[in-house]
């Protein structure tokens, strides 16, 4: 092709992802036409959201009252901040903030129920804070259908969408740079299979991701606080989310934000069937299983359990010899407790068999179990903990496993629970106890079930590692999801949502997130933006 394809719109979205979804149907609404351009091909419609679990932090909502949660705007305001520890430069994310503790039932929920979308009738309860410093009541809300559900319904809406002659989708058109002109922008440039394209638009939104697909710049942006960068960091993030147009947007004269702020977890496997180098999936650790470092000692006193701060989780592994840690448990545990997070791990949630969500609650995954034993080169098994720790040492063998050691722990631990209740004293069965209260927790947590148990082998062992999955930073935006420059004012024709501007503000979550605020987040800035755009 010797000359440029070329497209015209009144709004350009760069990135089908679950912002750039909403953006199209919130303009489509309005009339608006619409070019949609992503760098993946339409088998990626959705992005991340496609392989979420689903949920979303949400107040005040029907699902609250039916399970007895008294919950306020207020009061999860007062619970983000606290979580968040905004600093003086993040006025912007703060207002973001403020405004989701007071609009998000009217502008998410709402707006996803009159789509059709519902959400699972017990609400979980997620980031408790190790101090209550963190979720003051159950608020995580998981739709019915997981990430796959949400993506899957909206997309029927925007095709079946009475303006849908208005809207053009191009896929495999990847976005190099945008067209500025006197601090204006009017469309951009990019390539795709026949070579160059270029668009022009009156207005360009930005839905292109974070950088937490790029390790390399993740490990650029490493907070310390989580320690060094690692050297066997996973990847939990398709590789198109490189932030590239991070840097483009800087270049015209955008501010960026908070990139060292991510969220990532510290409970991550190798991915069984990789689809990219260092791929790996995020599991949602047993809370009755023990969290041990590298030679296999429990990590204490304060023990690892999952549930309650993430962001403590990161830390204190980062912080550990070698970064990694490994999770001691038997099979009743992991079949019990042990989950893989994202839709297509979640096949009940996925396809909302209800009867089968009970009923695997009530008696555990054990194909799951399984598999990961079968094919996830990070699981190890025993028929004691003497052979236990001979396979974890084998999988590591450059790290001594001190297998004295391990065995002195765990026989501590077991024969507390041997005790009357009373004389119990440790902080891991203190929080266990306080989970079981909670209906959302008490059918999928085992009461007290000791690791050394001949009725439940094999013994189990993961090793886990950090990995990478969101950005919390980004792109400077305004409560209209406009871009900022670097004197706080707006750049003509650009605008951001979702992940590539922090969720809003370039950083709307803080240091912290109280779980769930990603996807709801995408759908309230894309709203926005095209609210602002009409």
């Amino acid at each position: 092709m010797n000359s440029k394809q070329s497209y015209t719109a009144q709004v350009l979205v760069v990135g089908a992802g679950l912002a750039g979804l909403c953006t199209c149907l919130e303009l489509l609404d309005r009339g608006i036409q619409v070019l949609l351009v992503d760098g993946c091909g339409p088998e990626r419609f959705g992005g991340q959201a496609q392989e979420a679990f689903g949920g979303m932090l949400l107040n005040n909502t029907p699902e609250q009252r039916r399970n007895g949660i008294r919950d306020s705007s207020e009061l999860l305001w007062h619970d983000w901040q606290q979580a968040a520890q905004f600093g003086a430069h993040d006025c912007w994310a703060k207002r973001w903030a403020k405004a989701y503790a007071e609009h998000n039932r009217s502008q998410i929920y709402d707006w996803l129920r009159q789509r059709g979308i519902r959400f699972f009738p017990v609400v979980q309860w997620v980031e408790r804070g190790n101090y209550g410093d963190g979720n003051s009541v159950p608020r995580y809300h998981i739709a019915w259908g997981c990430g796959q559900g949400i993506v899957n319904t909206l997309r029927q809406h925007l095709e079946r969408h009475p303006n849908r002659h208005l809207l053009t989708l191009a896929f495999n058109h990847r976005v190099e740079n945008l067209k500025a002109t006197n601090g204006a922008v009017s469309g951009c440039l990019g390539t795709n299979v026949d070579g160059a394209f270029k668009v022009t638009a009156e207005q360009v939104v930005l839905c292109s991701g974070g950088i937490n697909g790029n390790l390399d710049l993740v490990r650029q942006h490493w907070d310390p606080c989580y320690g060094s960068a690692p050297t066997e960091l996973l990847c939990g993030t398709h590789p198109s989310a490189d932030g590239h147009l991070h840097q483009v947007v800087s270049d015209v004269g955008g501010q960026i934000q908070n990139l060292s702020q991510m969220w990532n977890y510290a409970a991550g496997i190798a991915h069984p069937q990789p689809d990219y180098p260092a791929h790996g999936v995020s599991l949602i650790p047993p809370r009755s299983a023990l969290w041990l470092d590298s030679s296999g000692r429990r990590i204490g006193p304060m023990p690892l359990v999952t549930g309650f701060d993430t962001h403590d989780l990161c830390t204190r592994v980062g912080h550990l010899p070698q970064q990694y840690s490994w999770q001691v448990m038997n099979k009743r545990i992991a079949d019990k407790e042990l989950a893989i997070s994202g839709s297509n791990s979640n096949p009940h949630f996925r396809d909302k068999k209800l009867l089968k969500v009970i009923w695997q609650a009530l008696t555990g995954n054990a194909q799951q179990t399984q598999w990961l034993i079968e094919h996830c080169p990070d699981v190890v098994v025993g028929k004691d903990l003497q052979e236990l720790a001979q396979c974890m040492q084998q999988l590591t063998p450059n790290v001594t496993i001190d297998t004295a050691g391990m065995q002195s722990d765990i026989q501590h631990y077991d024969s507390m629970l041997e005790r009357p209740k009373s004389t119990h004293n440790d902080e891991q069965l203190r929080r266990l106890m306080h989970l079981r209260q909670w209906r959302g927790d008490r059918a999928r947590t085992c009461n007290l079930q000791p690791i050394i148990d001949s009725h439940h082998l094999p013994l189990i062992a993961i090793r886990l590692r950090l990995i990478s999955r969101k950005s919390m930073g980004g792109m400077l935006t305004d409560l209209n999801s406009r871009v900022l420059n670097q004197q706080r004012q707006p750049i003509n024709g650009l605008f951001a949502a979702g992940e590539a501007a922090g969720f809003g503000g370039a950083g709307i979550c803080g240091k912290r997130s109280l779980e769930g605020t990603f996807l709801s987040n995408c759908i309230f800035n894309a709203r926005r933006a095209a609210q602002a755009i009409a």
